[in-house]
């Protein structure tokens, strides 16, 4: 089997651990790395590739990365709004693409985006944690099993010192952020409710507090789902503590799980807990870098799509009409989807 070679865009904190990862993976090779500044690819090659031999090229232009590396498959993390910029010429230069969430900032983006995708005949998947996660995909075949009855509704909060944790930075800056903690951090709890009710958002009612920023911080809503699964989230930016489950209602029990990246489950039926829910590891995949880089190399299916990065942001683009009106924002569905 051929090298699978890796670009990244963006030289971020969270990057390392996509290059841990890389290194840890038969024929595959990080190859290239760009950022804004040569400092900055420096400064993340010294931190995190230190002991690796071959190291990567340096760039601060992504199309000159693109023609002169030319990678098999780039990983995007730069500021939320340039990710349908990036994740375009990317396509274009024949990459095959892992775009960390959230996928694009509006949902004229998220449909234009899949309709590149499909065209360029490449594979594109969202940076959710949870889908990898055996917790996750034991929650969605009960969903689609049955054995709990229909799913009816979902409630769920996920909190962080995010507003503390973020001041200075660009995810504080509309324009590059496209909006707060519930684009951000929030976006692991939405992520996983989506990814599992697996549903086109229909309604939302919707309420924020900026909290003296020029983002949101603390947000609660209201949604409805196309297939009739009701949820309701909060989200809270401001606070020292760091959770965010979920609970899923079914007509017969419940599960409960971490919806932040699904490291456990407890399962609910009849009026019972259901003491060892049978979860084994198999039923998920070890990282998304995993699952990205296996699905290149024929080896399984990519457990995100564009897909899932439309539903999200017709949820995250009604959040914020909702916020602004005052009113419940009803989603436009395109007619194809």
């Amino acid at each position: 089997m051929s090298t699978v070679k890796i670009a990244f865009l963006g030289c971020g904190g969270y990057m390392r651990n996509h290059a841990l990862r890389i290194q840890e993976i038969d024929n595959a090779q990080l190859v290239a790395l760009c950022d804004v500044t040569i400092e900055q690819v420096n400064k993340f090659i010294d931190t995190n590739l230190k002991d690796v031999a071959e190291k990567p090229a340096v760039f601060t232009d992504a199309a000159t990365m693109y023609a002169q590396a030319k990678p098999d498959a780039v990983f995007i993390a730069t500021p939320h709004t340039l990710h349908f910029e990036h994740a375009c010429q990317a396509l274009e230069a024949g990459c095959h693409v892992y775009l960390e969430k959230p996928m694009v900032t509006n949902l004229d983006q998220a449909y234009a985006l899949d309709e590149k995708v499909k065209a360029s005949g490449k594979i594109l998947v969202v940076g959710y944690n949870s889908p990898c996660s055996p917790e996750f995909a034991f929650l969605k075949s009960v969903i689609a099993s049955g054995v709990l009855g229909k799913l009816e509704m979902v409630n769920g909060h996920i909190t962080q010192n995010w507003r503390e944790l973020t001041i200075g930075l660009w995810r504080q800056v509309p324009e590059l952020a496209g909006g707060g903690m519930a684009y951000d951090s929030g976006a692991h709890l939405l992520n996983s409710l989506c990814w599992s009710v697996e549903s086109d958002v229909d309604t939302v009612f919707a309420m924020v507090d900026n909290h003296d920023t020029p983002v949101d911080i603390n947000s609660v809503f209201v949604i409805k789902f196309v297939n009739g699964v009701m949820a309701s989230i909060a989200v809270n930016g401001n606070s020292h503590s760091h959770a965010g489950p979920l609970t899923f209602m079914f007509e017969r029990g419940r599960i409960d799980i971490d919806g932040w990246a699904g490291t456990w489950l407890k399962m609910f039926k009849d009026g019972k807990e259901i003491k060892y829910p049978p979860i084994t590891d198999d039923m998920g995949h070890l990282t998304p870098t995993h699952n990205f880089i296996d699905t290149i190399q024929g080896k399984t299916q990519p457990r995100t799509s564009p897909r899932n990065g439309i539903i999200q942001s017709q949820l995250m683009d009604a959040i914020y009409e909702s916020a602004r009106t005052g009113q419940p924002a009803k989603v436009p569905i395109q007619a194809n989807m």
